[in-house]
């Protein structure tokens, strides 16, 4: 059985304490859920699931969120939630759920969907909240030699290992400026962006439809400019995905579905696959993985028109190019988290809806998005444009 997508949208990016600082992630949440309902046109109360990616699930995300941003929703109280986390692909994760439960044929219209306000609800807030609680007992530290598992350090270990230097990471960042700037501009991204009602601070409200995260006056004097994040490193904020505010959601169906209610499909998810390896240097699953989601699928590089592979720090992507030896132009078209941000809960389903949206723009038929994760996993699906 073939699952297929039906609606992809998702929010602009609102920088850290920017202007979505002021929606509560319910809300949010809410917002794509109404929006992606809307968008495909199916009946409400036809939706037999609603999977939603989170990490941070603490304070105002805890409590099971999912359900409460069905709650705050326009969907009948009838529709079932979930909340998930597998840390930055979250969302990616919820969509292959959806996708499984379609092609079991067990349910027929199921939402993916994630949320993260990263200013309301910090990266980490969950831990930091008891002193010294951590799930790194001594058994793991022993077995990788790690006192902890570093983001930061991964990706300083990738850039050395793949032999990067600071300038090729600058280089990098300021194309991902550049290319979200031009995105922007040509309105690449205005079918998948749901306007957002905002409030501002003089107490005027507005609609919030433009990533925030976007650096108008980058240049490369200014991306030599910001300090290394650890003395001697490579890695600077400006070469680390922003932190952000956002949420997303993708309506994933059967073909009994598109039948009976008449909608029409914009892709069909062809393959995926989520793999796990080292987790000390973590964040170069995603190289790995995409080798093992093209041999399952059984297709080639080559066969793939477009890919989004998520920017967490600059020598993912450029890792990940050197492994494939993918065409440059062919990755992240339109920026990527680098300039737009990194809603971690929502980021996969952002992905998704800037991947299907921008294949279909553009006449192309496969595209391919993976992320890598905290712990050392990584997501990869594979979708054909319709």
């Amino acid at each position: 059985m073939n699952a297929y997508i039906v609606s992809a949208v998702r929010t602009a990016g609102g920088r850290r304490n920017g202007r979505l600082s002021g929606r509560h992630p319910v809300e949010l949440a809410a917002e794509v859920l109404n929006a992606a309902v809307e968008q495909a046109g199916v009946p409400p109360e036809a939706i037999e699931d609603v999977i939603l990616g989170c990490v941070t699930q603490y304070g105002e995300q805890s409590r099971q969120i999912a359900r409460f941003a069905v709650l705050a929703s326009n969907l009948p109280q009838s529709v079932p939630s979930i909340t998930i986390d597998r840390q930055c692909g979250s969302s990616q994760q919820a969509m292959q759920f959806a996708a499984q439960a379609i092609m079991s044929g067990t349910q027929d219209i199921v939402i993916a969907a994630g949320v993260e306000s990263m200013s309301r609800v910090p990266l980490g807030s969950a831990t930091n909240s008891v002193q010294g609680a951590t799930p790194m007992v001594q058994s793991i530290r022993d077995r990788f030699s790690v006192n902890d598992f570093s983001q930061f350090a991964g990706a300083e270990m990738i850039a050395k290992k793949w032999g990067f230097t600071r300038e090729d990471l600058d280089t990098f960042g300021l194309e991902s400026h550049r290319r979200a700037m031009a995105a922007t501009n040509s309105g690449a991204f205005d079918a998948e962006i749901v306007p957002i009602a905002i409030t501002l601070a003089d107490g005027t409200t507005d609609l919030h439809f433009k990533d925030e995260g976007i650096r108008w006056d980058v240049s490369a004097e200014g991306m030599s400019s910001v300090k290394s994040v650890v003395d001697g490193g490579l890695i600077t904020a400006a070469t680390s995905s922003q932190i952000t505010d956002g949420a997303a959601a993708v309506v994933i169906v059967s073909e009994k579905a598109l039948k009976e209610y008449g909608l029409t499909p914009i892709a069909r998810i062809a393959s995926f696959i989520v793999t796990a390896g080292d987790p000390v240097i973590m964040l170069e699953e995603p190289l790995y993985a995409t080798d093992k989601a093209l041999k399952r699928a059984g297709m080639a590089i080559s066969d793939i028109d477009l890919f989004e592979v998520n920017e967490a720090f600059a020598p993912v992507p450029l890792a990940w190019l050197k492994h494939t030896g993918v065409d440059p132009l062919k990755m992240n078209v339109n920026g990527g988290a680098i300039a737009l941000g990194h809603p971690v809960g929502a980021s996969g389903a952002k992905l998704m809806a800037t991947l299907v949206h921008g294949l279909r723009a553009k006449g192309l038929k496969y595209g391919l998005q993976t992320m890598c994760e905290g712990g050392g996993q990584a997501n990869v699906t594979i979708v054909e444009a319709l």
